[in-house]
């Protein structure tokens, strides 16, 4: 109980420091709503209304009928018609289009004289991914008009069977939109989580130095165990606070619900928290000025979660060297059992190993801060 009791008195100590910080508690606790809304509406993956310019030098019923496929699909907005002889390169090169449809004189009298109706579909392909998502639009749309021209080819000519076919019928699960922001905010959350935990407890023990209270600390009858506890349980309280607040406001701005149970969220996000909160320690140990530990923290919080952790970029598509170090960064195991509770509505039954790497990592974290306060102490 006398343990029990030092902890809470460091712990009180703690909040009244930061009661008489207001603007850091809103920074803590607002910072990362604020984040959120400004990468979840940022990031997005989803590729519609592609701006298309049209040069349709045929002008039959075949031609339009070719481009009204095009914008029913939602996927391309006609934003330009070029005369034949127009330079095409300006389009794209001024940004006023990302593809270029042209359809060549005699394509409709083609496919009515039962030949093949050549089209072109120039692409913009600076940027590697949209151009390649936009060409998978662009071939399953002429996939689909060249099915239907057969259909009606066959009908025709008098044959009331039509050949036989394959029935696909994909069926997405979980995310059935194929919406992006739906993959990427859980990712946004335990990013921000992790540079708000770890920038709170980084900032606690340095902020001790700087005013020279540290000295007066050591002198005083608390063990580390005591002085970690007293140190993390304000800020653990902060940060479980700060993610409610991201939860609702993924919520109400994206839709984003929780699907799985509460409890199995919970005991994630603490064990994810700690460990979280332990590097903010170890970084405090090894800083000697706020401003150092501030540069810290975002160096070893937020950017191995954004880059490193599978959020934007997978994994499997890293070079190997890159994939090792992906394994020391917690924010990895996290997202993965974040997004099978908010988007799969799973419990924490598949995820053990992952849960077995962020108790390690907390322990690591936790046990370093202490041996390095041990050592400062003696």
């Amino acid at each position: 109980m006398g343990a029990v009791r030092k902890a809470w008195a460091v712990a009180r100590k703690e909040l009244r420091q930061i009661s008489r910080d207001p603007l850091s508690l809103i920074m803590l606790l607002g910072l990362p709503a604020l984040l959120l809304v400004l990468y979840g509406f940022a990031l997005n993956f989803d590729v519609r209304h592609v701006a298309l310019a049209v040069q349709d030098r045929d002008r039959s019923a075949a031609s339009r009928q070719l481009v009204a496929s095009f914008v029913n699909s939602t996927y391309f907005d006609v934003v330009a018609t070029p005369a034949a002889g127009a330079a095409l390169e300006r389009l794209t090169e001024r940004r006023r289009a990302r593809a270029v449809l042209v359809i060549p004189e005699g394509y409709g009298a083609d496919l009515a004289a039962g030949r093949t109706g050549a089209v072109q579909l120039l692409l913009d392909g600076a940027d590697a991914t949209t151009a390649a998502t936009v060409l998978g639009y662009a071939s399953a749309l002429i996939s689909e008009a060249n099915v239907d021209m057969l259909q009606r080819t066959l009908l025709m000519a008098g044959r009331q069977q039509l050949p036989s076919r394959i029935g696909y019928e994909p069926r997405v699960w979980y995310n059935p939109e194929l919406s992006s922001t739906r993959f990427l905010v859980p990712g946004l959350i335990g990013a921000l989580m992790m540079l708000t935990a770890v920038l709170s407890t980084a900032l606690s023990v340095v902020r001790e130095k700087e005013r020279g209270t540290l000295e007066q600390i050591r002198v005083a009858p608390i063990r580390t165990v005591e002085l970690i506890l007293g140190k993390t349980l304000p800020y653990l309280a902060i940060s479980l606070l700060a993610t409610v607040i991201i939860l609702v406001a993924a919520r109400i701005l994206f839709g984003v619900e929780v699907e799985g149970p509460y409890l199995d969220l919970l005991l994630a996000t603490l064990l994810y928290l700690a460990g979280a909160l332990g590097l903010g320690l170890l970084i405090s140990t090894l800083a000697d000025s706020q401003l150092l530990a501030f540069q810290g923290g975002l160096l070893f919080s937020l950017l191995p979660a954004l880059l490193l952790s599978g959020f934007i970029f997978q994994i499997r598509s890293m070079p190997p060297a890159l994939q090792a170090i992906t394994h020391i960064v917690p924010a990895r195991y996290y997202l993965v059992i974040l997004r099978g509770i908010i988007i799969k509505g799973s419990g924490l039954g598949p995820y053990w190993d992952q849960m077995g790497y962020l108790a390690a990592f907390a322990a690591l974290t936790l046990g370093l801060a202490a041996l390095r306060l041990t050592r400062q102490e003696a």
